[in-house]
């Protein structure tokens, strides 16, 4: 059975190659990268810094329920990974802003289709898990 996603035929070409990363590896390094980029509280500071630059306390209020630290951690993850600038300035009280790189422009893009797919199938997703709730609570016990 074949699946028709995005990108697996140039995937397939390249693990035949032996070249590019191997995610499934357990040893790959872009993992990490993975993690980062899909983490939680990333996913969500990346869709909304496509809509254009923020200060910190900006995305602080605009992500919900992200504590000051997590978002901290996240934008030093993602800027560290080449996907978010940091812009410091010089002024009192100090000003940070934060914006996407060309890079992570590109992967935002990417992720904001699947939080769009999420919110529009969230009523199937909900439906599903109330269907399932029964048979997994059984399996449980």
């Amino acid at each position: 059975m074949s699946r028709d996603t995005p990108g697996a035929s140039l995937r397939a070409a390249l693990a035949r190659q032996g070249q590019g990363a191997q995610l499934l590896a357990a040893a790959c390094p872009s993992r990490a990268v993975l993690s980062h980029l899909t983490s939680r509280w990333a996913v969500l500071v990346l869709v909304l810094l496509l809509s254009g630059t923020r200060r910190f306390s900006e995305l602080r209020r605009e992500v919900g329920g992200v504590s000051e630290k997590m978002l901290a951690q996240t934008l030093e993850a993602l800027a560290g990974d080449g996907f978010v600038l940091r812009q410091a300035y010089l002024v009192i009280p100090p000003k940070v802003e934060y914006s996407l790189t060309p890079l992570g422009h590109e992967a935002a893009e990417r992720l904001a289709v699947l939080v769009d797919w999420i919110e529009d199938n969230y009523p199937r997703i909900e439906q599903a898990r109330a269907e399932l709730a029964p048979q997994n609570a059984q399996n449980a016990a």
